[in-house]
């Protein structure tokens, strides 16, 4: 947990490095005989791990550090965070899976599929089968995948998740969610009380707290905090960055736009408003049917049509006040850098809204490049 005693730059500097300090924190869970399950994607419902007395971690690498060892099994022109995570379990580098007793996968994109098979090797793995259609029939087959999941989870750990623990699961997620998405709201101010890179500390950092039920209550002390020590950052255009999961190497993209007299006041992607944007229905008396529709709500490129994405950048666009519009594409990754043009049309011409794309990697050599184009971009505002 972050010490909210610190003042305002470290305890930013404490979520930044979330992600680091978690390695200890996770290897002291599984000391207590705790299940830890790792996963790639807000598809997965976490629920689920609540409701078995389970520790979820993030298997997401952001790093370049082991593309090359990946890369003597998987093809180099492969999305880097396909490569990135399997060169992690290929090297036993990453600490989450090494302790994870489980691995959960989803059928998002083919790369990703094929992985999975080889992430297998190594681990005990679950891949779970998304449907590409949002529509009645994708939400039986995915009703079923959870039904699915939770065998699997309770056979593999010994439990059962009863009806009681499955609503308790439920109520926990969507108190985090509620909270995550009451402070980043903080960005609707014209007079913005902190930067785009410190809100991004904030919602990468408190995945990796592993303490979910005291999270509301962290937030809501530090959201007080932030306000009682505002920066008063106003006048600069106002940037939303959609498109692929970031962090790790590729908040190089948040650091060009603010280096260059923006600020970032909305996330749309994996690891912001995308997945917590909406809670499960607690008023549903079908909880597997209410957990379904939550997360088959999730506008990711891989469903098509994705109109649900479209939606959540029609309300970030009005509610953040956007100025531009920044898709960011890692190489290789079809689903997002095709619906490029879908979103492109869309803040162009439904929202009146500049767009740009820049797609990018987890290397450092094109840093230069990100910042004349992010810089060009910003100048045109």
């Amino acid at each position: 947990m972050v010490d909210l005693k610190k003042q305002l730059p470290e305890v930013f500097n404490d979520f930044a490095e979330s992600r680091q300090n978690a390695f200890l924190k996770v290897k002291e869970i599984k000391d207590k005989d705790i299940p830890v399950i790792g996963i790639f994607c807000t598809f997965f419902p976490q629920e689920l791990a609540v409701a078995a007395g389970a520790t979820c971690v993030s298997l997401c690498a952001t790093s370049d550090e082991t593309i090359q060892d990946a890369e003597r099994d998987l093809p180099k022109n492969l999305c880097p965070l396909i490569k990135s995570s399997y060169g992690f379990a290929l090297t036993d580098k990453c600490p989450f899976f090494y302790f994870s007793d489980l691995v959960v996968g989803e059928t998002t994109c083919d790369g990703k599929k094929k992985m999975y098979e080889y992430l297998g090797e190594f681990k005990p793995v679950h891949v779970m089968e998304l449907p590409n259609k949002n529509t009645e029939q994708g939400l039986i087959l995915w009703k079923e995948e959870i039904r699915k999941m939770i065998k699997t989870i309770e056979d593999l750990f010994g439990v059962e998740i009863t009806d009681e623990k499955l609503r308790h699961g439920i109520e926990v997620k969507n108190a985090e969610r509620s909270a995550i998405k009451d402070f980043y709201s903080i960005m609707k101010a014209d007079d913005l009380p902190i930067t785009g890179g410190e809100l991004w500390h904030v919602l990468n950092g408190v995945q990796f707290d592993f303490d979910k039920e005291q999270i509301p209550q962290m937030l809501e002390e530090l959201k007080a905090k932030v306000m009682s020590e505002h920066k008063h950052i106003s006048g600069k255009p106002r940037i939303l960055i959609t498109g692929c999961p970031i962090g790790g190497a590729t908040e190089k993209v948040i650091e060009a736009v603010e280096n260059n007299g923006a600020v970032v006041v909305s996330y749309e992607n994996c690891g912001g408003a995308k997945a917590i944007d909406e809670n499960v229905d607690v008023d549903n008396p079908d909880m597997i049917d209410a957990i379904a529709r939550k997360y088959m709500n999730i506008g990711c490129a891989c469903v098509s049509p994705n109109e649900n994405r479209l939606k959540l950048l029609d309300k970030l666009i009005d509610e953040y006040k956007v100025d531009g519009v920044i898709d960011m594409h890692l190489q290789a990754c079809t689903p997002y850098q095709v619906e490029g043009l879908a979103i492109k049309r869309f803040c162009n011409d439904k929202k009146n809204v500049p767009y740009i794309a820049v797609e990018t990697d987890y290397s450092k050599s094109d840093i230069g490049q990100l910042n004349t184009r992010i810089g060009a971009f910003i100048e045109m505002l």
